[in-house]
C-alpha cells in the first residue's frame, strides 16, 4: 500500500469511528429513528448463486432521482447508516452519486457487493464518493456449481482493495448447508486479516431467513473464525453463537423501525427475507408506521439469522416490550403470498447480511 493511501485510510478510519460512536450514543438516547437502512439500487446481478433469492437478471437500475428521493427521505427519518445492496449495486451507473448523496447528508455510507466489478479506478471512485464501509461475502476457496464467489476468483480484487481503498473493508465467510468445505471459512478469514481487513462469519439460513444449525465440525470452525475476528462485532455477540448451536434467540426485533429494507420498488420491508411486511412506500412512511413496527413482535425472530437486523435491535432490547402481534407469515409457496408478499426470485438462502 502506498504511504498516501495509508495516511488517508487512517484519517478516514478515525472519522468513521467517531461518527459510529455518535451513532450509538444517539441510538441509546432515543429509539425513534432508524439506525440502518438497506437500499436496493439494482435488483439485477452479474452472478446467479444457487442459494440466493435477492436477484434477477432483467431489472433496470432504479432511476437516480428516485434514489435521491429515497436517500433524502431516510435522512428526514433520521437514519444513521444507509447501505447499498442488491442484486449487485456496482451495476448501477450512478452508484457513486448515490453514495455521495448519503455522505452529503452526513450519514454513514455502506455497500455490500460480490466484488467482481472492482478495479483500481473503481475503488478510487468509491473513495472520492465518500464510502465508509464495504462488505464482500466469500463463499468458498474454489468456485463450484453453488457459488462463484470464491477466494481464488476474488483474491486479486482483495489485493486491489488493500492497496487502494480508504474505506473500511469487511470480508464475510459462510458456514452451513450447501457449503462443501467448511474449512474454507477459516481460509477466507485468515486471508482477510492478512490483508488488513476485518473478518466475520455468517451461518447459512433458509429462504425465509430461518435457522439451519451447524454440525459439530462446522461449529468448531465457526468458533475459530470468531476468535480470529477480534475486531468484529460478532465476537461479542451471543446471538451468532446460539445460531451456530441451533438455539433460538430471545430478542426484540425492531425491523420496520430501527432497521429498514427498501426494495427497488421503494417499499419498506422488515428485511430481505420477509419482503412484503409492511410493504409501505418509503415516501409515505411516517412515525406512526415506525412506532407500530417498533412495538410489533416478529414471529420469525427466535430462529432468524439476519444479523443486520439483530445488531441494530440490540440497542433497544432493554426497552419497551413488543405488545402488538404481526400478521401471520405464510410458508413459501402459499397461494396467498401472491397478494401479500413481494415474490422472491431464486431459491435457498441469502448470504448478504
Amino acid at each position: 500500500m502506498q504511504t498516501g493511501t495509508r495516511i488517508k485510510r487512517g484519517v478516514r478510519f478515525l472519522d468513521t469511528r467517531l461518527r459510529e460512536v455518535l451513532m450509538i450514543t444517539r441510538g441509546l438516547a432515543s429509539p425513534w429513528h432508524p439506525i440502518l437502512a438497506h437500499l436496493i439500487p439494482m435488483r439485477r446481478c452479474n452472478l446467479s448463486c444457487a442459494y440466493c433469492n435477492e436477484y434477477d437478471d432483467v431489472s433496470k437500475p432504479v432511476p437516480l432521482e428516485d434514489m435521491f428521493r429515497r436517500v433524502d427521505k431516510l435522512t428526514k427519518l433520521g437514519t444513521s447508516i444507509i447501505t447499498q445492496s442488491g442484486g449487485e449495486p456496482l451495476l448501477h451507473p450512478d452508484l457513486d452519486k448515490i453514495i455521495a448523496r448519503v455522505r452529503h447528508h452526513g450519514r454513514l455510507a455502506g455497500m455490500i457487493t460480490n466484488g467482481y466489478l472492482l478495479t483500481a479506478d473503481r475503488i478510487r471512485q468509491l473513495n472520492r464518493a465518500g464510502l465508509d464501509h464495504l462488505q464482500i461475502s466469500i463463499d468458498n476457496a474454489m468456485p463450484d456449481e453453488i457459488s462463484m464467489k470464491s477466494l481464488k476468483v476474488l483474491d486479486q480484487k482483495l489485493v486491489l482493495l488493500a492497496e487502494h481503498a480508504e474505506f473500511q473493508v469487511n470480508i464475510n465467510s459462510v458456514l452451513g448447508s450447501g457449503v462443501k468445505n467448511p474449512e474454507d471459512a477459516l481460509t477466507v478469514a485468515r486471508r482477510a486479516l492478512e490483508l488488513g481487513f476485518t473478518s466475520t462469519v455468517g451461518v447459512l439460513h433458509d429462504g425465509d431467513g430461518q435457522l439451519k444449525p451447524l454440525n459439530p465440525h462446522e461449529q468448531g470452525i465457526f468458533e475459530q473464525v470468531m476468535t480470529l475476528g477480534k475486531r468484529s462485532y460478532s465476537r461479542f455477540n451471543q446471538f451468532q453463537h446460539n445460531i451456530a448451536q441451533g438455539k433460538p434467540n430471545q430478542w426484540r426485533c425492531r425491523s420496520g423501525a430501527r432497521y429498514l429494507y427498501i426494495c427497488e420498488n421503494g417499499l419498506v420491508h422488515w428485511c430481505s427475507q420477509q419482503r412484503g411486511y409492511p410493504g409501505i412506500p418509503l415516501e409515505d412512511y411516517t412515525i406512526e408506521d415506525f412506532r407500530r413496527e417498533y412495538n410489533t413482535e416478529k414471529p420469525c425472530a427466535p430462529l432468524c439469522t439476519v444479523s443486520c437486523s439483530q445488531q441494530v435491535s440490540m440497542l433497544d432490547n432493554w426497552r419497551a416490550p413488543q405488545l402488538l402481534k404481526a400478521p401471520p407469515i405464510l410458508p413459501a409457496g402459499h397461494p396467498e403470498n401472491a397478494a401479500s408478499l413481494v415474490q422472491l426470485t431464486g431459491a435457498g438462502a441469502s448470504r448478504k447480511e
